[in-house]
């Protein structure tokens, strides 16, 4: 019998008995951090969930603790985003659907409002020119 044949070797099969592999915890000490940013800073980031690999386990792990908060919005646009506010405010879960209802991005942002549910600028300018285009022909309608 040679030495190595004396060495013990344990298989792991599964990460751990739950079938987490660890990276959900690691979600959420950077989602602490990256809070911690937010207040000092007033920077707002963004993890994108389909670049880690997680478990089912870990998903599960997620939704547990970063469950449901207040907010809950929907906005239709080649297809439909789901945007939820997690039981952290300012920690926001955002799904990205196509028209046949897959998932084509799952984000989790840290924010005071999600970026997604900014108006831009450039909309926001042709709404004002539109507004006013409105009052000035209701003003000259009224007089």
């Amino acid at each position: 019998m040679s030495k190595l044949d004396e060495i013990g070797i344990k298989i792991v099969s599964e990460p751990q008995e739950t079938g987490q592999s660890g990276n959900a915890v690691a979600i959420l000490y950077e989602l602490a951090e990256m809070l911690d940013e937010l207040i000092e800073k007033g920077e707002s980031g963004a993890i994108d969930l389909q670049g880690i690999p997680l478990t089912p386990g870990d998903y599960e792990l997620l939704r547990e603790v970063l469950a449901e908060g207040e907010v809950h919005a929907t906005i239709d646009a080649i297809g439909p985003t789901e945007v939820r506010e997690t039981m952290f405010p300012g920690v926001w879960w955002i799904t990205h659907y196509n028209v046949e209802g897959d998932i084509m991005a799952d984000v989790i942002e840290v924010g005071f409002v999600p970026e997604i549910l900014q108006s831009h600028p450039d909309d926001v300018s042709e709404s004002s020119e539109r507004l006013k285009a409105y009052l000035q022909e209701a003003a000259a309608i009224n007089n």
